[in-house]
């Protein structure tokens, strides 16, 4: 930990030696002053002067009218105090600098540093953040890559692992192509970080994010698969942080790190936990060191998620999905945050079956048509999930897409509902969400709803 982090204490710690200090002076002086006066012959003068020196006087010859264990005992207590009062400053300060970490028996062993412990998680299952002495922390991206972040100005450690990827600091050109991590540099107020693009300005609903992209602050470098690799190369690019639509371009991911340009692969769409996908925030706090302003943030929001912990379940089923170009039905995992989201709202989300375990490690499935009519023809209500495919203005779309949707429950009764782009990019706000799905359970104003709107 670095030693400016922590200026108060320091401060507090050198005012508490000032105090020793001139209580002792103060002492010393007043035997000297009382000894000038008795010398001179001064101690019945007139006025303020005499007034200040008979006290001190006094309560000089009190001191020294007291026992030799008496002045011991003064001595000791006053020494016992300032004992007690490092105590508590030294507690303090082990409590700042540790206070974010657990138990690490599981980490990764790094060429000639030393692990400290893991960043505490509350939500989060994905990822682990690792601390090494000298400032160095390793993040884990679980069924991905591990990542050494490098403070600014030191090297990576002789020895590393080849399979660890390097992360120099400052990482402040970074090209980003996961959408869905530009809400959390907005929430740690370090988009100018990011100097890259991979959505135009017309893509995004994160209006700093549409405006630095209209001022030229930050620039569009092309989409995911298919960059414009010569001007990330010109920009001076030092990180590329991707979701994993980049494992169905391998060749771009690796043409990128041939240019010697870390890919880092964003996996917080494959939280069980809607809270678990807001708190990848950390990990980004990390690469541009802002962690108190992380955590800040992450407690405000898991407030907001405890204070909705009262709705009641109303036992009303849900079934939130879209359809692909392919005319499969593409439904969240039923371990999925989005299922969690509909379940603290007061809701049951189906379908609740998927039909293999290979299929079970994604995010999205896919069903058959047929797969999806037997799951949820008696769904209370349909939300389609317009952040991947285009949204949906009517019901006909729907039944354009498939007719047999004509058979079900919702569509009889009106309870046809859409997600609008702006949710896959709200990753700092997901208690609105869950308000809007309540809202929609219990017939509430749809004027306070955020992202989902009613389809006729």
């Amino acid at each position: 930990m670095k030693a400016d982090r922590f200026p108060v204490i320091v401060h507090n710690r050198g005012k508490k030696m000032r105090k020793k200090t001139y209580t002792a002076c103060s002492r010393m002086a007043a035997i000297f002053l009382a000894a000038v006066l008795i010398l001179t012959g001064c101690g019945t003068g007139a006025g303020e002067s005499s007034s200040t020196g008979s006290k001190e006087t006094q309560t000089t010859e009190a001191d020294d009218t007291k026992t030799e264990g008496q002045q011991e005992n003064d001595t000791a207590d006053t020494e016992e105090t300032d004992e007690t009062d490092d105590a508590k400053e030294t507690e303090s300060t082990s409590d700042s600098e540790t206070s974010y970490l657990t138990d690490a028996p599981d980490a990764p062993e790094v060429s000639g540093l030393n692990c400290q412990g893991k960043l505490k998680l509350d939500y989060a299952e994905c990822y682990d953040v690792y601390y090494y002495e000298n400032d160095y922390q390793l993040i884990d991206v679980h069924d991905s890559a591990q990542y050494l972040l490098v403070p600014e100005g030191a090297e990576a450690p002789e020895g590393l692992d080849d399979s660890i990827i390097v992360l120099q600091k400052p990482l402040d050109k970074i090209y980003l192509a996961a959408s869905s991590t530009m809400a959390l540099f907005r929430a740690l107020d370090s988009l100018d970080n990011i100097k890259m693009s991979g959505i135009d300005a017309s893509g995004w609903y994160i209006e700093e994010a549409k405006q630095a992209m209209e001022d030229g602050s930050i620039v569009f470098a092309g989409k995911y698969s298919e960059p414009d690799y010569e001007l990330l190369v010109n920009s001076g690019c030092n990180l590329a942080i991707e979701s994993t639509m980049i494992l169905h371009t391998p060749k771009v991911q690796e043409m990128i790190e041939q240019m010697g340009i870390p890919v880092f692969t964003d996996r917080s769409s494959y939280e069980n936990h809607p809270l678990g996908r807001t708190e990848w925030i950390k990990v980004y706090a990390e690469m541009v060191d802002k962690r108190d302003e992380a955590k800040a943030f992450f407690d405000e929001q898991a407030k907001v998620i405890s204070d909705l912990k009262d709705f009641k379940n109303t036992e009303k089923t849900v079934a939130f999905f879209y359809i692909s170009s392919d005319g499969s039905v593409v439904v969240r995992k039923p371990t999925d945050y989005v299922p969690k989201m509909i379940e603290i709202a007061g809701g049951r989300y189906v379908p609740t079956q998927v039909d293999s375990e290979e299929e079970t490690k994604r995010s999205s499935v896919p069903m058959t048509m047929e797969e999806f009519y037997t799951q949820a023809i008696d769904a209370d209500y349909l939300v389609y999930n317009g952040t991947i495919d285009d949204p949906i203005n009517s019901v006909d779309e729907l039944l354009q897409k498939s007719e047999l949707f004509a058979d079900f429950k919702a569509v009889k009764e009106g309870n046809v509902w859409c997600a609008g782009k702006y949710l896959y990019q709200a990753t700092d706000i997901v208690g609105n969400m869950i308000t809007d799905l309540h809202l929609m359970l219990t017939d509430g104003d749809e004027s306070q709803m955020t992202f989902i709107t009613k389809i006729n």
